[in-house]
C-alpha cells in the first residue's frame, strides 16, 4: 500500500569503546585487593522485605547507552557489584573481546560463567562462534525426526561455521533469553546452569544494543508478512508447513515432529506470541532497566547521550535514568545535565582507577545514595512513554529527546490506520485507536515530545 506524504512546516512528514577519561590511572598494577569479607558478610546480613521481594521477581536485565569512551563498560562493572553486594544473584554478560573487564577484574572472561567476588557475581563472555553451535543442534535434532533435509544437514559442522554480519545480535538475544527467560515457557533449548536476580549486559556498542532490544518487536512485522505471503501464495501453501514444522520441532516446547498436534494457524501464532513477550519484557520496567552514561566534560556525549535517549525511545524502550563521571562534574554542569535531561533522574558514578584488579568493594562503597537509588529503581512511571494516545483531544505523542523536527519523517498508512514515524535510522509502525483513524492535520514539537494532530 502506498503511503501519503504530507508536508508540515519544516518537517518531513511522509505518509570499540576506548578508556573514559575521567577514570584515574596508577603506575603500578596490583592483583585484586577487593575485600572478600565484604562479599561474605552480605550473606549474614539482614536483607530488607524489599530486597527478598527483588530476589523473588522473574531476572531483570540492566543494560547502559552511551557514546564510545563514555564509561559503560565500567557503569556496567559498578552496578553488577552493586547489585551483587546487596545480595542478589548477579550475572554480568560481556559481547566485546577487548580485555578490559579481564583486565579490571583482574582474571580471565571466557565463554564460560566465572565466579568473582566471592562469588557473589559471574561474569561471561558471548562468543559467537560458541553460541552457533547449540541452535545448529537443536536443528539437526528436529531434522532428524522430519527428514527434511534427507540426511544432508547431517554433513554441516558447527564448528566450521564462521560468524556473518548481524550473527552476533541475533545470537546474543538467544544468550540473553538462557539467563533471563524471555519466553520459557515457549521455547526450549539449553538453559544457564543458575538462575540469576540480574543480568548486566555490556554490548558491542549502543547502536547494537538498540537493534538488539528492539528487534522482537520489529520481527513481529515481518512475520506478519511472511504468514501473508504463506498464507496467500501457491508456494508458500506447499512449502510453510514443512517450515514451520522443522521450526517448532527445532525451538517450541512440547513439540516432538508431526505428532505436536498444533494446526499451522496455531504455529503461526505461537511464533507471534514468543515475539510479543520478549517485546513486553522490554516495557516491562520491573524486568528492564536502561540506563544513559556520559561524560560531563564532553559535550559531544552529553548531546549523543540525549539522542540515544531518543533512539531508545523510537525502539519501544523507556530510559530510567542517567549517569555521570563526578570527578569532572562542576555544580553549573550538574544543573545543566539535570535540566537537559529532565524528567530523567541524573546522578554521578565515583571514579575508578584503572588498576589490575580494581578494588571493587572500595568503588562500589563511595556509590551515592542517589545513585543506589537509582540502579535500584522498579519504576518508569515520572517517565514519558515512547507513544501515547489522547482520544478526546485526537493526538498522538510520540517522545523524542534529542532530535529536530527536520530529522523527523511521518507517513501515514493503510487507509489511515496506522502511522509510521523513521527518525534515528529506525522506523516504526503504530496502529491507532479505532476513535483516531484518519488523516493527520498537524505536526508540532512540545519540549521533547512530537505531537501529532488527526482530523476529527
Amino acid at each position: 500500500m502506498e503511503a501519503t506524504r504530507l508536508q508540515l512546516g519544516s518537517m518531513s512528514l511522509c505518509t570499540r569503546e576506548t578508556w573514559p577519561c575521567w577514570l584515574h590511572f596508577k603506575g603500578a598494577c596490583r592483583k585484586q585487593t577487593a575485600t572478600q569479607g565484604y562479599y561474605r558478610s552480605r550473606k549474614h546480613s539482614v536483607i530488607s522485605a524489599e530486597q527478598q521481594n527483588a530476589v523473588s521477581r522473574n531476572t531483570k536485565l540492566v543494560t547502559f547507552l552511551g557514546k564510545g569512551g563514555s564509561g559503560k563498560t565500567i557503569a556496567s562493572l559498578l552496578s553488577a557489584h552493586h547489585y551483587a553486594s546487596i545480595g542478589l544473584r548477579t550475572c554480568l554478560v560481556v559481547q566485546s573481546q577487548e580485555p578490559t573487564v579481564d583486565y579490571l577484574l583482574g582474571g580471565k572472561v571466557a565463554s564460560s560463567p566465572i565466579s568473582f567476588c566471592d562469588g557473589a557475581l559471574d561474569v561471561v563472555r558471548l562468543e559467537t562462534t560458541k553460541l552457533l553451535l547449540d541452535p545448529l543442534a537443536q536443528l539437526k535434532k528436529a531434522d532428524a525426526q522430519l527428514n527434511f533435509s534427507q540426511g544432508a544437514l547431517d554433513e554441516v559442522v558447527g564448528e566450521e561455521l564462521s560468524v556473518l554480519p548481524g550473527m552476533d545480535a541475533l545470537l546474543a538475544l538467544g544468550a540473553m533469553e538462557q539467563r533471563i527467560g524471555f519466553a520459557v515457557d515457549f521455547l526450549k533449548g539449553q538453559k544457564a546452569d543458575k538462575s540469576y536476580d540480574v543480568v548486566v549486559y555490556d554490548g558491542l556498542s549502543s547502536e547494537e544494543t538498540l537493534r538488539l532490544l528492539g528487534a522482537a518487536e520489529k520481527s513481529r512485522w515481518y512475520l506478519q508478512r511472511a504468514r501473508d505471503l504463506a498464507e496467500k501464495t501457491d508456494t508458500g501453501r506447499v512449502t510453510s508447513p514443512t517450515i514451520l514444522r522443522l521450526l517448532e520441532t527445532s525451538v517450541m516446547q512440547g513439540s516432538s515432529g508431526d505428532n505436536s498436534g498444533r494446526t499451522i494457524t496455531e504455529l503461526w501464532d505461537g511464533a507471534d506470541k514468543v515475539l510479543e513477550r520478549i517485546s513486553q519484557t522490554f516495557m516491562d520496567s520491573r524486568r528492564f532497566s536502561c540506563f544513559l552514561v556520559m561524560d560531563p566534560s564532553s559535550h559531544l556525549s552529553v548531546n549523543a547521550a540525549l539522542r540515544y535517549w531518543g533512539c531508545a525511545a523510537q525502539a519501544g524502550l523507556q530510559v530510567k535514568g542517567a549517569f555521570y563521571a563526578e570527578i569532572f562534574a562542576s555544580d553549573q554542569q550538574t544543573q545543566a545535565q539535570a535540566e537537559k535531561f529532565s524528567p530523567l533522574l541524573v546522578s554521578s558514578l565515583p571514579s575508578v582507577p584503572i588498576d589490575m584488579g580494581t578494588d571493587w568493594s572500595l568503588a562500589i562503597s563511595n556509590l551515592s545514595t542517589s545513585t543506589k537509588v537509582l540502579l535500584q529503581k522498579d519504576t518508569c512511571n515520572d517517565i514519558p512513554l515512547p507513544v501515547e494516545y489522547n482520544a478526546k483531544a485526537k493526538t498522538v505523542h510520540f517522545f523524542l529527546p534529542g532530535f529536530e523536527k527536520s530529522e523527523i519523517r511521518l507517513s501515514q498508512w493503510r487507509g489511515g490506520s496506522a502511522l509510521l514515524i523513521e527518525v534515528g535510522d529506525q522506523r516504526r509502525v503504530v496502529q491507532l485507536p479505532l476513535s483516531m483513524r484518519g488523516k493527520v492535520s498537524g505536526a508540532k514539537f512540545e519540549g521533547k515530545t512530537l505531537v501529532v494532530t488527526m482530523k476529527p
